[in-house]
């Protein structure tokens, strides 16, 4: 069952963090344990790749844009055999691959070096534009936070996202509602997301609200798992941006944006 997978690596990945996090006595434990759910969902039910081949070219790019949850990304790539879970044990040390803010030149299965937050989704716009016009079939998830919505290089990477049609593209918003500045409401108030994302772009179709791990996995309702290790899915509808919104614990949600090529499919429920 889908969900209880995603569960299950949800669980063990929350239990890497907590170990990562006491050896060191440091660490954005929080924002890992918060967002475990949706790295499970993509690295455990969505994501294309070769566990023993990280570079493969054809895999999907999975684009951390918050370097600071890097600690949550290192329990991912764990789950998914990209890195040994015995390697864990040297987070945050001296010349260890998986440093505290995340670096793509160290860590086997990190796409880019994240932390100064708003250069995600731009990256991410110019990956599913390259692969695009390579004739490509990876697509690239971007892993926002709210917070990182205030920076206005986000939103110009969304406008072009929708200009370009980018259905490869997918941003996922992880949304605590807390930021370095304080609570995010009060810093810059960015909600509603999803119909901000709206105003970027094509119409949006929203997912209902109430999801939990226990009934889906968020965004993509249909998923069809290829050969070797892989994983795809889609989650679209025909000539607009699909927008999932979910929530948990009555407050953290998130929201999650595609934009598709016209004439996909649609894949909501």
């Amino acid at each position: 069952m889908r969900a209880q997978r995603v569960r299950d690596a949800a669980y063990r990945m929350r239990h890497h963090v907590l170990n990562m996090g006491e050896a060191q006595g440091q660490g954005y434990v929080g924002q890992a344990l918060g967002a475990a759910d949706m790295l499970a969902a993509v690295y455990v039910d969505q994501l294309t790749y070769r566990a023993e081949d990280p570079h493969w070219e054809g895999r999907d790019r999975f684009l951390l844009s918050t370097g600071h949850y890097a600690i949550g990304l290192y329990a991912a790539l764990a789950e998914a055999g990209i890195i040994d879970p015995d390697e864990l044990d040297s987070y945050g040390s001296d010349d260890s691959r998986l440093p505290m803010s995340g670096m793509a030149s160290y860590t086997p299965g990190m796409e880019i070096s994240g932390g100064s937050l708003g250069h995600g989704l731009t990256v991410a716009v110019g990956m599913a534009l390259g692969l695009r016009h390579q004739g490509s079939q990876a697509r690239v998830i971007n892993f926002l936070s709210d917070g990182e919505l205030d920076e206005g290089s986000t939103w110009e990477a969304a406008m072009g996202a929708s200009h370009h049609r980018l259905g490869n593209l997918i941003a996922m918003v992880d949304i605590n509602a807390l930021q370095a500045d304080g609570p995010t409401a009060g810093v810059l108030r960015t909600e509603p997301v999803a119909d901000r994302w709206l105003t970027s772009g094509p119409p949006a179709a929203g997912m209902p609200s109430g999801w939990t791990a226990t009934t889906s996995t968020p965004c993509w309702p249909h998923s069809t798992a290829s050969a070797s290790n892989s994983r795809r899915s889609s989650c679209a509808t025909p000539r607009s941006a699909a927008a999932c919104r979910c929530s948990r614990n009555g407050r953290r949600r998130t929201s999650c944006a595609s934009t598709p090529t016209s004439g996909s499919s649609a894949a909501t429920s």
